[in-house]
This record gives C-alpha cells, sequence and structure tokens, in this order.
C-alpha cells in the first residue's frame, strides 16, 4: 500500500467511531468513486481547522470573535444555560424552544484528565455572572460522576454572584415504562420527584 493512501487512512481514523477497516473503507471510496467531493471535503476541513475558533463570550464554535447565538438581540439575557459542549448547545437548539444564551464548558470537571476549573474557563463564566444581568443558571451537564460535581460546582459559582442556579431533570424518558428503566435512573428519578400542585 502506497504511504500516502497509508497516510489517508491514519487520518481519517481520528474520526470518532471509525476504525482502521472504516478509514480504509472511506479512503478507497473517495479515491474509486468520488474524488471530486474528496477535494470538496479536504478543502472544507481544511478551512474549518483554520477559520473556526471559540465566541469569546460563550465559547462555542464561531468564526466571529463574537458568535451569532450571543450577538442576537432576541435572545433572553437573563439566562444562561451551560453545557459541556456544542453538540449537547445544537441538541438543545434543535429539540426545545429556549431562547437564553450558552456558556460551553468544552470538558467537565476531571481532574484525572487535567481538566479543572481553569481549562472549562469557570473564570469567564464567573465574570459573566458577576455582570449582573443574569438571573438563572441552567446548568446542563450530563449525569456522569464528572458531570455532577461540574454542576455542584457551578452551582455554588452561581449563588455566590446571587444567581439562582436550577439543574435539567433527569429520569423516566418521555414513553417509557418504568419495568424497563434502570435502577440507577429509576432511582435518581424517584428521589428527584416533584409535587403536582
Amino acid at each position: 500500500m502506497s504511504k500516502l493512501l497509508t497516510d489517508l487512512i491514519e487520518a481519517l481514523r481520528c474520526l470518532p467511531g471509525v476504525g482502521g477497516k472504516s478509514a480504509q473503507r472511506m479512503a478507497f471510496h473517495l479515491l474509486e468513486r468520488d474524488r471530486e467531493r474528496g477535494l470538496r471535503l479536504a478543502q472544507a476541513l481544511e478551512q474549518a481547522m483554520r477559520e473556526i475558533g471559540n465566541c469569546s463570550r460563550c465559547r462555542n464554535f464561531s468564526e466571529t470573535a463574537v458568535c451569532s447565538l450571543c450577538a442576537s438581540t432576541s435572545r433572553d439575557r437573563q439566562v444562561l444555560c451551560v453545557v459541556e459542549s456544542p453538540t449537547e448547545l445544537a441538541a438543545i437548539e434543535q429539540a426545545t424552544g429556549y431562547r437564553g444564551q450558552y456558556f460551553v464548558l468544552l470538558g467537565r470537571l476531571s481532574p484525572l484528565d487535567g481538566l479543572g476549573p481553569e481549562e472549562l474557563g469557570l473564570d469567564l463564566l464567573s465574570e459573566r455572572l458577576g455582570e449582573g444581568e443574569i438571573e438563572e443558571l441552567i446548568i446542563a451537564t450530563n449525569p456522569t460522576v464528572e458531570g455532577e460535581a461540574t454542576a455542584h460546582y457551578l452551582a455554588q459559582l452561581a449563588r455566590a454572584a446571587n444567581v439562582r442556579p436550577s439543574r435539567l431533570a433527569h429520569g423516566v424518558p418521555l414513553g417509557g415504562e418504568l419495568e424497563y428503566v434502570d435502577r440507577g435512573t429509576l432511582a435518581h428519578a424517584f428521589g428527584s420527584r416533584q409535587s403536582l400542585d
């Protein structure tokens, strides 16, 4: 196998969920059947890697210093939703009617992985909370051990700035049946139950 082909296969393996066989299949497909789109892919990748950075306010991916969500005058500036990644921001935007602003951590507290408050941009978040405009901080971290630790830390930051912290609900999925829900999820849902007024 040629060095260029080997290099292409190795480069494709950096994508999540792509192993050696999948990378080889992709490389062969591009070279055998779709060179024109392969060239467009290479050009789009190169341009994106060079020009996409992070928003200076929320840390989401952006081609400009301040992203379109932060620059929008139609967003509610009194509500700030904290997510772990741009993927989760996109999911919330697509699935809900949320019209507030965001802050993207680009990870979660994980000392073993070298991710502390500084790496998550929590100094920038503290500044935003201290501006006095935000009334509610919606904590939308994942319900993992690290996500829960991050949520606890974020709630403390919010309270220190006199901002009301709230947490996304976790538990039984809509349309789910209790007998099929795992024990941990069911226990969390049961412990987080709310009264019906």
